[in-house]
C-alpha cells in the first residue's frame, strides 16, 4: 500500500513537471517570436501556484554599451507604483483612520472639490483635470522651477480649474488622483510618502530590491548601476531606439514635475513577486479588503467605470480563465505589467524597456498558461517598409514590401500602420519637441502606396490628399479628396478642405 502511494505521488509530480515544461516551451516560443520580430526587450516572470514556470530576460538594458537585461536587473515599474499607494490607503482604512467613502476635504481641508471622495481617487472617477492644468502657467513663467507635493494644494487653490465631469459620472485614468492619495497618506500617518511605503509595505513583504527613485531622477540620471534604461523609437521609420533620458524635452518635463504617489519606484521581477505573495498571504491587507478592491467601482448611473477600476486595481472584463486583476506601468520608452489570476493563483510579470505593449504581452502569456490559443506574433511590414524607404529609397522599399507580403505567417500589413507611417514622415506630430523634420517625399510615397494597397479606403485617399497638399501639389490633392468623398460622402473634413481648395 505504501509503495502504491509513493508511486502515485511520483506519477503526480512527474505529470506536474511535464506539464510545467510543456507550458514553459509554449511561452518561450511566443516570447522568442516577439523578440525575433523586435517587439520585445525586457524581462518575463511567470508563476503558477507558487512555482516559477518561466523566467527569462531579453535585449539590452543599455543599447549604447550593449549591457544585457538580466533576471536580477532593476527596472522602473512606473504606475505599478500606484498599487503601493492604494495598498497604503486600504491599510489606513483597515485601521479605522479613514473611510473609502469619505470626502477628500475631510483630511485635506484646503482641497477645493467638496464632492470628490477617496473612492473616486482610487478608481480614477474623480473628474479632476491633470496636474498640468494647474501648474503649466507657472512652469511657462519659470521653466526651472521644480514642483513637488508641497506645492500641489496651494497651486490648486490659487489656480482652481473646473472638473472634467461630475465625480462618479465617468472615468479617466490620471496620475493626479494618486498624487492626492499620497498627500492623504502623509497627513494621516505623519510620515513622508516614501517612509510610509517602506515601513508598511516593502519591509513587511520582504521587498529589499524595490527602491524609491522618482521619475525626475530616473530621466535625469546618466549612470545607474544594475538598471534597465527606458528607450524610445522616435519615429516609425527608425531602426533603433534612443535612451529616453537623452531627449531634452523629456528631461526638462520630469525635472519640473517632481510630484510623488503615482510612479516613483524601481524594482525587480522577484521583488514584485514578493509583493504578489504578500497579498496572497494577507501580510499587507485582509482578504475582505482585497476582495472589495477587486470589484469594479460603479458610476453614478450604476454601470461599471469605463476602465473597470476597483480600489487601485484594474479588473479584466473577460473572466473565462478566472478573475484577472492587474496594473500596468508606462513611461517614455517603457512598459510594465503585473497580472494576477486570483482564481487559479497564477501571476505574470512583464517589463519591456523599448515598447509599450507589456499589458498585451502579459495577457497573452496568461492565456498560454491556461491552455488558450494565441496567434504567434508577426512582424509589421509597415515598419520595415518605413526603415527601408528612409535608408534605401522607394524602389528597394517597395520590393521589400511585396516580398514580405508573400509570407503571411511571419509578417502582416496594416492600412492604419501605413497611414501612421505616412504622417510620421510628414512630421506634423512632434510629441518629443524635436527639431522639425518634414519628409514629404517619403510621406507621399508611403500614402500613395497605401492607396494602391487599399483602394476602397476613403481614409487612405484623405491622408494621401493631405500629404500632397502639404507638398504644394494642389491639383493632385483635390483629386484625392474628391475620391475620398466618393467613397465616404460623410467625410466632413474632406468636404471642408475641398471647398477651400476650389474657391
Amino acid at each position: 500500500m505504501k509503495k502504491m502511494l509513493v508511486i502515485s505521488c511520483l506519477l503526480t509530480l512527474t505529470g506536474f513537471f511535464a506539464q510545467a515544461q510543456s507550458k514553459q516551451h509554449i511561452i518561450d516560443s511566443f516570447v522568442q517570436a516577439l523578440v525575433k520580430h523586435q517587439d520585445f526587450s525586457g524581462n518575463v516572470l511567470v508563476i503558477d501556484k507558487g512555482n516559477i514556470i518561466y523566467e527569462h530576460s531579453f535585449g539590452y538594458a543599455d543599447l549604447a554599451d550593449h549591457s544585457p537585461n538580466r533576471p536580477t536587473i532593476t527596472f522602473p515599474i512606473a504606475s505599478i507604483s500606484k498599487l503601493f499607494t492604494a495598498t497604503a490607503i486600504l491599510q489606513l482604512h483597515e485601521q479605522g483612520r479613514l473611510k473609502i467613502t469619505d470626502a477628500v476635504a475631510k483630511y485635506l481641508p484646503q482641497f477645493p472639490y467638496a464632492d470628490v471622495t477617496i473612492r473616486h481617487l482610487l478608481s480614477h472617477t474623480s473628474g479632476l483635470p491633470p496636474y498640468n492644468a494647474f501648474f503649466d502657467k507657472y512652469h511657462e513663467k519659470d521653466p526651472q522651477r521644480v514642483f513637488t507635493n508641497r506645492d500641489f494644494l496651494p497651486g490648486v487653490v490659487a489656480n482652481k480649474q473646473p472638473l472634467v465631469y461630475k465625480p462618479g459620472d465617468n472615468g479617466n485614468y490620471d496620475n493626479i488622483n494618486f498624487l492626492v492619495l499620497a498627500l492623504i497618506i502623509e497627513k494621516l500617518s505623519g510620515l513622508s510618502y516614501e517612509s510610509y511605503i517602506q515601513k508598511n509595505i516593502l519591509t513587511p513583504a520582504g521587498m529589499t530590491e524595490t527602491v524609491f527613485f522618482p521619475l525626475p531622477k530616473q530621466f535625469n540620471t546618466v549612470a545607474i548601476q544594475n538598471f534597465s534604461f527606458p528607450h524610445v523609437y522616435l519615429h516609425l521609420y527608425d531602426s533603433l531606439p534612443v535612451k529616453s533620458n537623452s531627449i531634452a524635452y523629456v528631461k526638462a518635463y520630469w525635472h519640473s514635475y517632481g510630484f510623488n504617489g503615482f510612479g516613483d519606484y524601481i524594482s525587480t521581477m522577484r521583488d514584485l513577486w514578493k509583493f504578489d505573495q504578500a497579498l496572497y498571504r494577507n501580510v499587507l491587507l485582509k482578504q475582505q479588503t482585497l476582495s472589495a478592491a477587486f470589484v469594479p467601482v460603479k458610476l453614478n448611473n450604476g454601470e461599471n467605470n469605463r476602465d473597470e477600476f476597483g480600489l487601485g486595481w484594474e479588473i479584466e472584463k473577460d473572466s473565462s480563465m478566472g478573475k484577472l486583476v492587474y496594473h500596468s506601468g508606462a513611461a517614455m520608452g517603457l512598459s510594465a505589467n503585473i497580472m494576477r489570476n486570483i482564481t487559479t493563483q497564477q501571476t505574470v510579470i512583464v517589463f519591456d524597456n523599448m515598447h509599450f505593449n507589456a499589458h498585451e504581452t502579459a495577457g497573452k502569456i496568461m492565456m498560454l498558461l491556461n491552455n488558450r490559443h494565441v496567434d504567434m506574433p508577426r512582424r509589421s511590414i509597415a515598419r520595415m517598409y518605413g526603415i527601408a524607404l528612409r535608408n534605401e529609397g522607394a524602389v528597394a522599399a517597395k520590393a521589400l514590401l511585396e516580398n514580405l507580403q508573400k509570407d503571411t505567417i511571419n509578417y502582416y500589413l496594416s492600412e492604419d500602420e501605413m497611414n501612421s507611417l505616412g504622417y510620421d514622415f510628414m512630421g506634423n506630430s512632434n510629441p518629443y519637441q524635436l527639431p522639425e523634420q518634414h519628409l514629404y517625399k517619403q510621406a507621399i510615397e508611403t500614402l500613395k502606396l497605401n492607396v494602391s494597397l487599399f483602394p476602397d479606403s476613403w481614409n487612405a485617399y484623405d491622408s494621401y490628399g493631405e500629404a500632397l497638399l502639404a507638398d504644394g501639389q494642389k491639383e493632385e490633392a483635390i483629386k484625392m479628396y474628391q475620391r475620398s468623398i466618393e467613397l465616404n460622402p460623410k467625410n466632413d473634413n474632406a468636404q471642408k478642405v475641398l471647398r477651400q481648395l476650389l474657391q
